[in-house]
């Protein structure tokens, strides 16, 4: 552990109520009381742990700089784990940094991004999956992502890595007395039973695995593009969803040209939507130019919104649509409801489609259900276990392999050496998740990430 002492600006700069300046370190409060004066007259370091003094911070010539409440944080019982003082001082830019400075001044040194949550870590005030979560409830864009970030705050990845992994230890343990007992009548001891705990580690990696791509649409949004006909309302669906006119929207055909995108949260997914210019055949330059961008999003993008007029028969161009369509992820939507229905539905079988009217705005919790369905986050429950990143798949998906490999060992008769062998690489893959085993350069990898002051 570094010994210096570190300090950073723990709140956004720019107009607030206050600014939080963090000190941690084994020498924070005496670098505090260099520079922070009690209206009481007494120092920080007379103070016990959670109490606070009000006062005022000067710089290195006596001239107050603001008003400030210190807030002291006594070892171990800290978000570091190390001794932390915590000024908070009006919100705004100039104040924020004039304070950091000073207590850059006192002798703290400024912190690296993550390096306060780091030094958590380190001194085992968590492990690497709760510290991983702390940038996924700074960085959550909608009421879901937060949920997830806050079930592995509370340590549900860690939970059911532990269960996970005293499996794998069991099995070892036994592994390792069969191979030393072979003759000896040990209970539990046997081939049947080594299968069926692997078989058991097998589902619940499997289990874990499975829930990352949906956690990944709702942490980081799914790239989702608009595409139809000209004139079929793709433009008027694009400002139903965002809640304002984001699209220019005409009764002329071809008024979108280009890719218009912005972002949006549509129920427990964020859709970074793109409205395309309409597809169909022209001789004209720049349409043409529009609908070789909008071809190109129906390759690129991860969920498709393909719109139709539910008031027009359908015709080559729709076929063709939807032909280009069949194998993605994507939801058909009827517009147009308002008026007479006369699309053949015949063709859209095997297809999510939903019934809308973006003009008027009916529709739109049924397309809502059905983003969910195909995103699968309707399947998502409050309380279930989410990898929250790319790290913890691999480190499951290592696990998962070296138990596949532990299985198949056993079923083909191969000595007991090589099982334990496939098993200490699952276990070694589940430590690395948990930061009980990890390497210098992973640990700081993972930590150079996050926002400073964090």
């Amino acid at each position: 552990m570094s010994e210096r002492t570190i300090a950073a600006i723990a709140t956004p700069l720019g107009e607030g109520g206050i600014s939080v300046i963090r000190i941690s370190g084994a020498d924070a409060i005496a670098v505090a009381d260099k520079c922070f004066f009690a209206f009481s007259g007494e120092s920080l370091s007379n103070l016990c742990g959670y109490q606070a003094a009000y006062g005022k911070v000067t710089d290195s010539v006596g001239n107050t700089l603001d008003d400030a409440v210190a807030l002291i944080f006594r070892a171990p019982k800290s978000y570091t784990g190390e001794d932390v003082v915590e000024v908070s001082v009006h919100g705004g830019t100039i104040v924020a940094r004039q304070v950091l400075r000073r207590v850059l001044e006192c002798g703290a040194t400024l912190a690296t991004g993550g390096e306060f949550t780091k030094r958590a870590f380190l001194n085992g005030k968590l492990d690497l999956t709760k510290a991983e979560s702390v940038m996924g409830l700074i960085s959550a864009r909608n009421d879901a992502a937060a949920k997830i970030a806050r079930g592995a705050r509370e340590g549900r990845i860690s939970r059911d890595t532990e269960d996970i992994l005293n499996k794998l230890l069991e099995t070892a343990a036994s592994l390792a007395a069969f191979a030393d007992y072979p003759d000896e009548d040990i209970p539990n001891l046997s081939e049947e039973n080594f299968a069926l705990l692997l078989d058991e580690c097998y589902t619940k990696c499997q289990k874990l695995i499975s829930t990352y791509d949906t956690g990944r649409i709702i942490r980081e949004g799914i790239n989702c593009a608009i595409v139809g006909k000209p004139n079929v309302g793709k433009s008027t669906l694009m400002n139903m969803l965002c809640g304002l006119d984001r699209s220019i929207v005409t009764d002329i055909a071809g008024t979108t040209r280009d890719v218009v995108e912005t972002t949006v949260n549509i129920g427990d997914v964020t859709l970074n939507l793109a409205d395309t210019a309409g597809i169909h055949s022209t001789e004209d330059t720049v349409e043409k130019f529009g609908v070789d961008k909008a071809i190109q999003k129906i390759e690129n993008s991860e969920l498709l919104l393909a719109v139709f007029d539910n008031s027009l028969p359908l015709d080559s161009d729709d076929k063709q649509l939807l032909e280009s369509i069949r194998d993605k992820k994507c939801i058909v939507i009827l517009n147009k409801s308002d008026l007479q229905n006369v699309f053949d539905k015949k063709d859209l079988s095997g297809f999510q489609v939903v019934e809308i009217s973006a003009r008027e705005g009916t529709g739109y919790d049924e397309l809502c259900s059905a983003i969910a369905r195909v995103c699968k986050t309707e399947m998502l429950s409050a309380d279930d276990t989410v990898l929250i990143n790319e790290r913890q798949r691999d480190c499951v998906n290592r696990a998962l392999s070296a138990v596949c490999a532990a299985r198949d060992a056993l079923t083909m008769g191969m000595t007991l050496d090589a099982v334990g062998v496939c098993v200490d690489d699952a276990i070694a893959a589940l430590l690395e998740l948990t930061g009980k085993r990890v390497t210098n350069e992973v640990c700081d990898e993972i930590f150079k990430r996050f926002c400073v002051g964090k």
